[in-house]
């Protein structure tokens, strides 16, 4: 790795859709992107949408394209199939394509893989989780040349590209993706066997130059650290979820806005999971102003009662987020706000594809990225707020029994 890496320019996409992407190796793009379910208005115009990235990255793929997601399922005439074959004509160009899904989903969702794994230059594996940390392969993310990721809440769901609210985000840098490829090489070698003993002797612990430091013309900075998790299963143990996390919330001075599909304190076998709990009651009782908006997924118990525990707290306020039904009718496990994000004060970022709870720090593989920057953390917040101040969202009412949502199948 080079000790000094000198930046010519650094392109923040965020409100200029269509703007080139330079090819010099040590630029930087950034691009946050978000998918909105059709029939709201939650969408930023600013903020290109998930399909025409995935399209756009996959098609200038050149020569390696990784791809590591907790599951695939695709839907007859739904957007995923253009992605998909997008992927297959790239193998067919001679694109090295290698791809990893979760071996407890591959259970449910096996077609699609199945049908990519017979094409030519495409080489699918599944990881078991179960066997190795007790979790499951949750991260949703694929590289590009080596050089470009694609990270956030999207499954490679037809769903995630029209019917749930997602935010991801695209990052070109080789030095800063250098890091989540070789979580993804590691696990490619852990599928071979599935062998968790197997774990120490692949494991080759790094010490990356993080975070990033990047200025621009007019002085502005830019930091930028990879986060992931589980815990014993990476690299760098600097750069573990919770502790990325955990630090954010206890910089806190302010204000503090988080967005998830799921949160709760509450482990498995009845056992309590306080670390990020603790940290937002800590940051209430100094003063910041803490807001959370959790999906209405999380209606049921004991989840909703440690929702209602917490907004109890004097300057911490929790709300629902409630999206309607599509007028085409019930979809099973979508009409949903599945984002994932933290942003602190007005600097700082944090988006992955973590929900809150023990497990997906603990057990299961997520990736994450911090970013400090004034301009990206206040389009975070925009998201947000607009979220928050939308007729999407309710506030949680501690004397309220509420009814868990129907969001499976029938």
């Amino acid at each position: 790795m080079r000790t000094q890496i000198y930046f010519y320019t650094l392109i923040l996409f965020l409100f200029f859709p269509g703007f080139a992407v330079s090819q010099i190796d040590n630029t930087l793009y950034l691009e946050l992107v978000e998918s909105i379910p059709i029939e709201t208005d939650l969408d930023n115009p600013g903020i290109r949408n998930t399909y025409q990235v995935w399209l756009e990255m996959i098609d200038n793929v050149r020569a390696s394209l990784d791809i590591e997601q907790f599951y695939i399922s695709n839907q007859k005439d739904e957007p995923l199939e253009d992605i998909l074959a997008a992927i297959i004509k790239a193998a067919e160009r001679g694109v090295k394509v290698r791809i990893i899904v979760d071996a407890r989903m591959y259970k449910t969702y096996p077609e699609t893989v199945d049908m990519l794994g017979k094409q030519n230059n495409i080489t699918t594996r599944i990881i078991d989780f179960g066997k190795l940390t007790g979790g499951v392969q949750h991260a949703k993310f694929f590289i590009i040349d080596q050089q470009e990721i694609f990270m956030g809440s999207q499954n490679f769901d037809w769903r995630a590209l029209k019917h749930i609210h997602e935010i991801g985000v695209r990052v070109k840098h080789r030095e800063i993706v250098r890091c989540y490829q070789d979580i993804f090489d590691l696990d490619w070698q852990l599928t071979e066997n599935n062998d968790p003993s197997e774990i120490s002797k692949l494991i080759q612990f790094q010490n990356y130059q993080l975070p990033a430091t990047l200025h621009v013309n007019d002085g502005e900075q830019y930091k930028i650290t990879p986060t992931m998790s589980p815990k014993g299963l990476i690299l760098d143990s600097t750069l573990w979820d919770e502790k990325q996390i955990v630090d954010m919330i206890e910089d806190a001075k302010n204000e503090i806005v988080c967005q998830f599909l799921t949160y709760s304190p509450a482990g498995r076998g009845k056992t309590l999971y306080p670390v990020l709990d603790n940290a937002l009651r800590r940051a209430a009782v100094r003063g910041v102003n803490v807001k959370m908006i959790v999906s209405d997924w999380a209606k049921d118990h004991p989840t909703v009662d440690h929702l209602k525990s917490l907004s109890l707290v004097p300057n911490i306020q929790i709300k629902f987020s409630v999206l309607p039904e599509w007028s085409g009718g019930y979809i099973p496990y979508a009409r949903v706000d599945h984002c994932k994000f933290l942003a602190i004060d007005t600097t700082k970022c944090w988006l992955g594809t973590s929900n809150w709870e023990k497990s997906y720090f603990y057990t299961s593989r997520n990736l994450g990225i911090v970013i400090k920057n004034l301009n990206v953390t206040q389009t975070i917040k925009k998201i947000f707020y607009k979220s928050w101040d939308s007729k999407y969202t309710e506030l949680i009412q501690p004397e309220i029994e509420y009814e868990p949502r129907k969001h499976g199948e029938n």
